[in-house]
């Protein structure tokens, strides 16, 4: 096989064929919470999605029709103890500046701002939910500004964000006056996850060796993983020192969802080799709508088809 036969075959040019397509995403996300009523108000009146679906123990919010959260009420689960692996913050992607500015007009308006940053490829915001999960709202840059390093990986940082001019994007005359907006506009996507694990190497033997991601931006106590040359799908970080597997409240599952089906059977093909390898244990089950991994700290993820 030649290289343009190779990268035809993959998808995407210069892509191994032991990686994600490019046109992976992450799909919906789950949490576990004590209060549903108080945390289903939050994502609906602060980060702005719209409730699509609402019983006693569960609900349902998105954007434009389409599910991004899932929130499932399981108040006799402990909350997540200091020392559990789990969530970090996930990730909720707005399509354009003015539409980072409207989410700035609410959190102000309703919550609390906890943190701001440019991160080159993206601005971001960051807050917790009301059980203490995080959260970050941000809008990516285009790519064709994104700085890059030397190996082609996107380069960030952690800058102070203009946090007045984003404010004032959402006026689009530059006054800083927008109108308070409701909900988050179409093309408001879960752009990643962020995870909190008790041992990278771990976390790439799942995610990397199994799933199929590539390693991006990385230090000595965290890790970038992403499909197609995105700045990260997948966030890991050991900063808090977590020891245990995830075990309370928080983060129940997330999906990464593939373009097909072919894409979703050499997700496969690749799992059973990892689990065959016996380096890493960790669960791999068959579901309905694709994959179900439980990783090496109890945080669940599913993989599926579009």
């Amino acid at each position: 096989m030649t290289d343009s036969d190779d990268d035809a075959a993959t998808g995407a040019p210069g892509t191994p064929e032991s990686s994600l397509p490019a046109e992976t995403r992450i799909g919906r996300a789950a949490l576990r919470v004590a209060d549903l009523d108080e945390t289903t108000d939050f994502y609906r009146d602060v980060v702005g999605l719209a409730v699509l679906d609402r019983d006693a123990e569960r609900a349902t919010l998105g954007v434009d029709g389409t599910p991004l959260l899932v929130l499932e009420r399981d108040a006799d689960r402990p909350a997540r103890g200091r020392t559990d692996a789990g969530l970090f913050h996930a990730a909720f992607r707005v399509p354009s500046r003015a539409a980072l500015g409207e989410a700035l007009g609410r959190v102000r308006e309703r919550w609390r701002l906890d943190g701001a940053s440019d991160h080159l490829v993206s601005e971001a915001l960051y807050l917790d939910d009301p059980e203490g999960n995080g959260v970050e709202i941000y809008r990516d840059r285009p790519r064709e500004e994104w700085p890059v390093d030397g190996d082609g990986t996107a380069r960030m940082a952690t800058d102070p964000l203009d946090v007045e001019a984003v404010a004032a994007a959402a006026a689009g005359d530059g006054t800083g006056t927008a109108p308070l907006v409701d909900r988050a506009p179409a093309g408001t996507d879960v752009g990643h996850m962020h995870l909190e694990v008790t041992s990278l190497s771990a976390f790439e033997a799942v995610y990397v060796d199994g799933l199929g991601f590539e390693v991006g931006m990385s230090g000595p106590d965290v890790r970038f993983v992403a499909a197609g040359g995105y700045h990260h799908h997948l966030g890991a970080n050991t900063w808090r020192g977590r020891t245990t597997p995830a075990a309370g409240r928080g983060l129940a599952w997330f999906e990464v969802v593939v373009p097909d089906a072919a894409a979703l059977e050499a997700v496969r093909d690749r799992l059973d080799a990892v689990v065959a390898n016996g380096d890493v244990e960790f669960d791999v089950n068959e579901r309905d709508e694709g994959i179900a991994v439980t990783d090496t700290d109890g945080i669940e993820v599913r993989i599926r088809a579009e």
